[in-house]
């Protein structure tokens, strides 16, 4: 004899399932596109602060900037695409755009140079921000309410 209860057999979902899985899809790539041109835009963005300077005194804002920029979108794109692997969406393509930024041009022309202590400090601080973000990510445990739980 069996302690578990049977289960009836319920009523069937409301709606199409396979519009719905598709609608989900399309949400989830969006999301993925968003992430990853909001990093291109934040980036870019970054660059230019890094030179900002008063009184001829570059100033850090960029890096301040940075920090809250990366920790979001580390926030928005796993979940705007309900995967963990996500984050690397945005990671990827900041870091992708600092290392252009960073080497130049064939005519010599960089964005962010050896003696821009802002650039160096901003690279710095947005790649710690996403390894902070991604390290939370893996070490927070993933239970039944987890948005991130999918099947």
């Amino acid at each position: 004899m069996s302690t578990l209860p049977e289960q009836q057999p319920g009523p069937p979902p409301a709606g199409r399932p396979g519009l719905r899985r598709a609608v989900d899809l399309a949400i989830r790539v969006v999301g993925g596109v968003v992430a990853v041109v909001a990093a291109a835009a934040t980036a870019v963005l970054e660059l230019i602060l890094s030179t900002l300077r008063v009184g001829g005194v570059l100033i850090g804002v960029s890096v301040l900037v940075t920090v809250l920029a990366n920790a979001a979108l580390g926030w928005f794109a796993p979940r705007a695409v309900g995967r963990r692997w996500a984050l690397a969406l945005p990671a990827g393509v900041w870091f992708a755009v600092m290392v252009v930024a960073a080497g130049g041009t064939s005519e010599g022309d960089i964005l962010i140079a050896g003696n821009n202590w802002v650039g160096i400090a901003m690279i710095f601080a947005g790649s710690v921000t996403f390894a902070v973000v991604g390290f939370r990510m893996i070490m927070s445990p993933r239970g039944p309410d987890s948005p991130l739980l999918r099947p």
